[in-house]
């Protein structure tokens, strides 16, 4: 039987993992601003997503950018009740 690392719930993330989000190579045919917005969306808490974005949107990134279906991260985000709401306030403070 494997082993494996126990859960870690509301540690701090570092400067350091947050921001290597941004350096996240998108599946091919895929936007690769859009890919990390929705990537740290699927595994950041609101709190860092934040922080990330503030970098991102500094770096002159694509906050409109789309996935093949034609999808922006706010309707990808809009479609995930469980934890949207946070998240959809977030985007608005840098729409």
């Amino acid at each position: 039987m494997a082993l494996s690392q126990p859960a870690t719930f509301n540690e701090e993330w570092s400067d350091e993992r947050v921001f290597a989000y941004l350096d996240q190579l998108p599946p091919e045919g895929v936007d690769a601003d859009f890919h990390v917005l929705h990537h740290a969306f699927k595994h950041m808490r609101p709190f860092d997503f934040k922080r990330l974005l503030q970098r991102f949107i500094a770096d002159g990134r694509n906050l409109q950018a789309r996935n093949p279906q034609g999808q922006r991260i706010h309707e990808v985000i809009a479609a995930n009740s469980k934890h949207s709401e946070e998240f959809l306030k977030i985007l608005a403070e840098f729409a």
